[in-house]
Formats: structure tokens, sequence, C-alpha cells
């Protein structure tokens, strides 16, 4: 049964890997995302440089690559029993989201995976990931800043699941995608520490 776990990881390791901050600004702009603004493949450096269709290309597209990964390691525990669904679902969203941020197809040079994530917390479980939703949202709206509202999210996601999910393989699989979330902004926190991190205009 362990070769069910690593074929479901190795294939939503490459589901995220694909990376459309990458293809759209490519394709829409003409340029690497990450040859400008921050220099981070995801979706607010793509508002920042490409704009707002752009952007909303790339959040659409990078949440499905976490529902698409949770969707292939239900699929796969109904077609080979005996195996863990709440492990396999936590595992195939690690893993998409570790996908994204040292995507294979790309130099191993991707993103923060915040929309990815949010696509497998809406996956393995509904109610946690729109409470994180919810949350993030607020502390964003609240302050401008995306980095906090997606810092803090991460923190309370394994702290929900920890409480309301019974199977401790996810709980701590829970705890490695807060953990893999928050080190992707490490960069973030330092300039929200020194106050230089960038706000988020609505008005644009």
């Amino acid at each position: 049964m362990s070769a069910v776990y690593i074929l479901v990881g190795l294939i939503a390791y490459l589901i995220g890997s694909v990376n459309f901050a990458i293809i759209f600004s490519k394709k829409i702009a003409g340029f690497d995302v990450r040859e400008k603004g921050s220099k981070n493949a995801g979706t607010t450096n793509v508002l920042r440089t490409v704009g707002k269709k752009a952007a909303i290309l790339t959040l659409i597209c990078d949440i499905l690559k976490g529902v698409i990964s949770v969707l292939l390691a239900i699929l796969a525990s109904k077609i080979w029993k005996n195996t863990d669904l709440e492990i396999l679902k936590y595992l195939a969203g690690l893993m998409a989201i570790v996908g994204h941020t040292l995507p294979i197809y790309y130099g191993f040079k991707g993103g923060k995976g915040v929309a990815t994530a949010l696509g497998v917390l809406l996956m393995v479980n509904p109610q946690i990931g729109l409470i994180c939703l919810v949350f993030a949202l607020t502390i964003m709206v609240a302050t401008r800043w995306v980095s906090l509202g997606s810092i803090l999210a991460a923190v309370l996601f394994p702290i929900l699941t920890i409480f309301m999910v019974d199977d401790l393989g996810a709980k701590i699989i829970s705890i490695l995608i807060s953990g893999l979330v928050i080190f992707n902004h490490r960069t973030n926190i330092v300039r929200l520490k020194n106050g230089t991190e960038n706000k988020l205009s609505f008005k644009k």
C-alpha cells in the first residue's frame, strides 16, 4: 500500500509544479513574472506586474491545482482499498504545495503556495478551509498586507486540524503544510518586522 502514497504524492507534486503565474505572465505580458516586482511566481506579484486578468486566472488555476490533487487522492483511495483517506488527502495537498514552491519544470523556483494551499484546505476539510479563508481575508482587508493574512491563516490551519480532525497523520501533515507556507514567507516576515512590507491597494 505504501506505493499508493508515493504515486499520489508524486503526481500531486507534478500537478503543483505547473506554475500559472509564469505561464500567464509570459503569454499575456511577454516576461517571466519572476523577473519583475517581488520576483515571486504568485498571484499578488502577477497582479502588480501584469494586471487583474492575469492575476484572476492565476488565482483560479493555482487553487484548482490543490483541488485536483486532493481529488486524485480521493479517487486513489477508492481504487486501492485499505488506504488512510485522510493521510492520502493531506499528503497530496502537501506535495502539490511543494510542487508550487519547487516546480520541477521551472528550475525549482516557484511561488509561496498560498492559493494552492487554499484549494487543498477547502478539499481536505471544507469547514476548516472556509474558516481559514474568512480569517485570512479579514486580516488582508484590515491591514492590506496579503502576506500577513496568509501567514496567520497558515498558523490557524494546523490548530483547527488538531481539534477538528481525528487522524493523527493528517494532524502531522497539516503542521508540515503550515510550516512550508510560513517558511515561504520568511522574507515577508522580515519586511513586516521592519515595516517595509508592501501593502495591496484595493483602488487599483
